[in-house]
């Protein structure tokens, strides 16, 4: 069963972002796997607190996220 797993912050997607995430998720596993694949295709979208990760030792926050790159 092909298995893919979104982490996202939390409150940054609609409904109907996490409906267009599961379903060309799902048509990319059936394109590669062939339709077969389509019927048993999970797709989980999980919603992360904010602060609730980080990277490199450090807490990734939404504000921290949005900021414009450095240069």
């Amino acid at each position: 069963m092909p298995f893919a797993n979104f982490k996202v912050p939390a409150d940054t997607l609609t409904d109907k972002q996490k409906e267009l995430i599961i379903a060309r998720t799902t048509d990319l596993y059936a394109e590669i796997y062939g339709e077969r694949a389509r019927a048993t295709t999970l797709v989980l979208v999980e919603e992360v607190p904010d602060g609730g990760w980080g990277i490199g030792g450090d807490v990734l926050t939404l504000a921290k996220i949005q900021q414009p790159p450095q240069t």
